[in-house]
């Protein structure tokens, strides 16, 4: 039994590294020297996907899916057709899957962006005494990201490597001055940095309204922490009613919805300007209202909420554009972290933006600047009519039944961290896997299709593959005890590559072939258990939502001597209950520790 544990998490070269090493470099150059991603073997591809399926159908299904791909992969077939089109694609193309993905995952996706597509990062409490703690904080924050920004600008920022190998460092480039913009049907991503001039200023939200805040002076140089300091307190004391319409909630309604509303809202000029001045701002700072008091173990959990949706319409949920690629969340109490809009970037490139600015806040001093008389950061108008009312209120109903539909527990394991898988000469990534289909095993005596996101950064404007942790090996350990494919990184996952034929096939077929209409590969992709590690120095934690009615959003940070996890589930299924998975990950990752030390350190 252990040596189906040793022989799954030993594997070199796995997965997400914990730390990247940095080197300083110009972006585009560096960028032409990256690999194109490679469009993988049709044969190998099919092979895989059988094993995928082997732990998660039953045997007679299985068969079924396998006579499909002896006849999908007939030489001269339909696979081998659309295999070579793909191969033509990426011949032509940067990188051939980049702009489908965008599309049919993020951009094409029509569910409200919160909970279902947006993540939140959770940061440590702070403690404010007053109003003026609350201001300082925001003033160093904003402060240290436009620190970050000049490297972006300057591009010097460090590149990063894995493993001897360059990644991709365009996702930086995407995250500041862009933003989401609704449609009807589908949803497109503006960047503003490209523009002629780009953006000077950010948005500041507080009681629902929202302000322009210049933060470069006229030549150029950024405001002082103490000036920005001084710009927010002139926000706070123009925002002091709290009876006014929460136009920022309306972005959190269905897409479709929203673009409808959208369409209508910016009709009017004063809206149309309003709306592009935060559509174009660097990022938004929402300054929230304090919370109820909440006991140090509830607080996390309330964090988490409080990040993901703002904990509904008569708290900060209308003090928000969840357009916005960046927002930063800085609560009263002292509740601060962000969220951020998925479709320019994943989890790893707004940590690294996390921890440079967290850094920069300890050296920050507030520094008394000259008096240089500054502009009134300007307050954005809207003209709210009957119709944008009511749209408003359908949004505030729809977002109250998200807030009450959201299970989540965000928790600290504290029993270890990385330290204690790395001295067993194993990946503390593997280790949390294999711990999760334990949990889940446990808890409903089945092994699930499991999707944990691999980095394709290795190559150019790579974004994400999946690890299917459910694999063979996995399933026999978690049914012994009451390696997740290393190909993930390398190009060579079957996900995307399956993706990429399905979305050939709508391109170039007159009807689907039948391998994507297998209820098989139905329930390949309903993913119980969508999972991601995203490690930072930063002590934080990601948080979630789950992307099917019946499953899990887990997210962890490993530290050296703790897990920070956040678990998600849907009130609505009777079957799921976030704190009960977060419970049995946690009695998993004990048992597997114990199940290691109490076993002789040569048969390993």
């Amino acid at each position: 039994m252990l040596g189906i544990l040793a022989g799954m998490v030993k594997p070199s070269g796995l997965v997400k590294p914990v730390s990247v090493t940095r080197i300083a470099g110009r972006y585009l150059a560096h960028q032409e020297g990256l690999p194109k991603l490679p469009v993988p073997p049709l044969q190998q591809t099919c092979e895989r996907y059988l094993a995928a399926l082997t732990p998660i159908v039953d045997p007679e299904e299985l068969n079924h899916t396998w006579q499909l791909l002896e006849e999908f992969q007939k030489p001269g077939g339909v696979g081998e057709r659309l295999q070579k089109g793909l191969e033509q694609r990426a011949k032509k193309m940067e990188n051939w899957l980049s702009d489908w993905w965008l599309q049919t995952a993020y951009l094409d996706y029509r569910m409200p962006v919160v909970v279902y597509s947006s993540p939140g990062v959770v940061l440590p409490r702070m403690e404010f005494s007053d109003r003026q703690g609350q201001m300082r904080y925001a003033a160093k924050l904003i402060a240290g990201v436009l620190d970050f920004k000049s490297m972006i600008d300057n591009e010097t920022l460090p590149v990063e490597y894995l493993g001897g190998k360059s990644l991709c460092m365009n996702q930086y480039y995407q995250v500041l001055s862009s933003c989401r913009i609704p449609g009807t049907k589908r949803d497109n991503v503006v960047n503003y940095a490209l523009d002629k001039r780009p953006p000077t200023h950010i948005t500041v939200v507080h009681n629902f309204q929202f302000f322009v805040l210049d933060v470069y002076n006229s030549d150029g140089t950024p405001l002082t922490v103490d000036q920005i300091y001084i710009q927010l307190e002139k926000i706070w004391s123009s925002s002091l009613q709290t009876n006014k319409e929460p136009i920022g909630i309306l972005t959190s309604n269905h897409r479709n919805s929203w673009g409808k509303a959208y369409n209508n809202l910016i009709k009017d000029k004063t809206n149309k300007e309003s709306v592009r001045a935060i559509q174009k701002s660097i990022f938004t700072v929402c300054l929230d209202a304090p919370l109820p008091c909440a006991s140090d173990d509830m607080y996390r959990t309330r964090a988490g909420v409080q990040m993901l949706h703002g904990g509904g319409s008569r708290w900060n949920s209308g003090n928000r554009w969840f357009d916005k690629t960046l927002q930063f969340i800085i609560g009263e109490d002292g509740t601060c972290g962000l969220i951020y809009e998925h479709a320019p970037a994943e989890g790893p490139p707004i940590v690294s933006l996390i921890d440079h600015v967290v850094q920069y806040m300890k050296s920050s001093e507030m520094v008394r600047t000259p008096m240089v008389p500054l502009r009134m950061p300007q307050k954005l108008r809207f003209n709210i009519t009957p119709e944008i009312k009511k749209d408003i209120e359908e949004a505030k109903q729809n977002m109250n039944i998200m807030v009450h539909d959201l299970d989540m527990k965000v928790s600290v394991f504290s029993h270890f961290g990385k330290d204690f898988p790395k001295s067993q000469k194993m990946s503390p990534d593997v280790f949390i896997q294999v711990a999760l289909q334990l949990a889940y095993y446990r808890f409903y005596k089945c092994c699930c299709p499991t999707y944990e996101s691999a980095s394709l950064r290795m190559f150019r404007l790579g974004r994400t593959d999946t690890i299917r942790s459910t694999s063979i090996d996995s399933a026999k350990f978690v049914k012994a005890m009451d390696d997740p494919a290393k190909h993930a990184i390398r190009g060579q996952a079957i996900d995307r590559h399956m993706l990429g034929l399905k979305l050939q096939a709508i391109e170039d077929l007159a009807a689907l072939p039948e391998i994507f209409m297998d209820t098989s590969y139905a329930v390949a992709l309903h993913f119980n258990l969508s999972t991601s590690q995203v490690p930072a120095k930063t002590d934080c934690v990601m948080c979630f939502g789950p992307v099917v009615p019946d499953g899990y959003g887990v997210c962890y940070n490993p530290m050296d001597a703790h897990i920070n996890f956040s678990v998600s589930a849907f009130n609505s299924c009777q079957d799921t209950n976030a704190a009960r998975l977060a419970q049995a990950l946690e009695d998993a990752l004990l048992d597997m520790k114990t199940l290691l030390e109490q076993t002789p350190k040569a048969k390993l």
